[in-house]
């Protein structure tokens, strides 16, 4: 499953073609992805203008005219592509020289050139039979959205609405926005009866994080991820030291992670059609049985299975 950095990854390529321009057509190849599509789906969207672009948590928000937002959640294996001619090619979208098409020798090109905006797929290659939504837009981009698996799932949501729809009422603070602090957070930890990792999972506290970047964060923090969610608060509800430390890894971790266009585990891609970069700097997770990389520490990374997931950290400085 796509993690934040990953998501915001994708944002990033959509936003530099969408924005401002207007949704001519959209061909819609089946009725539902993981969940029905809205009725009338393709028909409601064609001739609306994408006024910008946002994330929450790890949906995708599209942002129209008319007041409405289109919400789009990747899933395990969505992804979206982007095709539009060489000439009008935005030059926010980067491409790799060794991507681009052949031309037909007087500097023209003869096909569009493509870009993928974040592969989250099991290697199963692009087969055009999973092309389940292509858009085709005013200025001659042409975005499809594919999806082997369709776990993931989209909507039509009014703009003043967007906050108390179904899929956002109910989750947490953004990690990377000011509402998460230490205060925050020992004010959600007080009296929990949770485990550390199992806090920061739980989306209703904290939106968009997941299983990689909680045991980057803790690990960065020094924390034990198996230790109560409690110890993050005083005795007086105030925030720990742990909190504080918490605080400072998650933010870090995850910006660093978008820094580097994300993490790439089986083939997740940038924009660009380049791999995530992130993962050669993960500290503990799919490092089991290696040397801790902390400075001065002679533990070796575990591997064990809480809450149905891989957890990876050092015994001897998480604690």
């Amino acid at each position: 499953m796509p993690e934040l950095p990953e998501v915001e990854t994708v944002r990033a390529g959509l936003e530099a073609v969408l924005p401002g321009h207007r949704i001519v057509r959209v061909d819609q190849h089946r009725g539902d992805l993981r969940f029905p599509l809205p009725e009338r789906f393709a028909e409601r969207l064609a001739g609306r203008t994408v006024l910008r672009l946002d994330r929450r948590a790890k949906y995708i928000l599209v942002h129209l005219d008319q007041a409405e937002v289109l919400a789009v959640h990747l899933g395990m294996t969505g992804r979206f592509s982007v095709e539009l001619p060489h000439c009008q090619r935005p030059t926010q979208v980067p491409s790799r020289p060794h991507q681009a098409r052949r031309g037909n020798g007087r500097g023209e090109s003869q096909q569009p050139e493509a870009a993928q905006l974040g592969e989250f797929t099991h290697v199963h290659g692009h087969d055009t039979k999973h092309d389940h939504l292509v858009f085709t837009m005013s200025h001659g981009a042409v975005v499809t959205y594919n999806d082997a698996r369709r776990f993931g799932y989209m909507t039509l949501v009014p703009e003043r609405g967007l906050n108390d729809h179904v899929y956002f009422s109910g989750l947490g603070v953004e990690p990377l926005g000011e509402a998460l602090t230490p205060h925050y957070l020992a004010g959600r930890a007080a009296a929990k009866k949770v485990d550390a990792k199992a806090l920061l999972m739980d989306q209703r506290i904290v939106a968009g994080l997941g299983n990689i970047y909680v045991c980057e964060a803790l690990f960065r923090a020094g924390l034990n991820p198996f230790k109560g969610a409690a110890r993050l608060a005083t005795s007086k509800g105030k925030p720990a030291p742990a909190a504080v430390r918490l605080v400072v890894a998650i933010k870090a971790v995850l910006a660093d992670a978008v820094k580097a266009g994300g993490s790439t585990l089986r083939d997740y891609k940038q924009a660009d059609g380049s791999l995530g970069r992130f993962q050669h700097h993960f500290a503990v997770y799919g490092r089991e049985g290696q040397p801790c990389l902390r400075p001065g520490c002679r533990g070796r990374v575990r591997r064990k299975t809480q809450g149905g997931r891989s957890t990876f950290y050092c015994p001897a400085c998480q604690r």
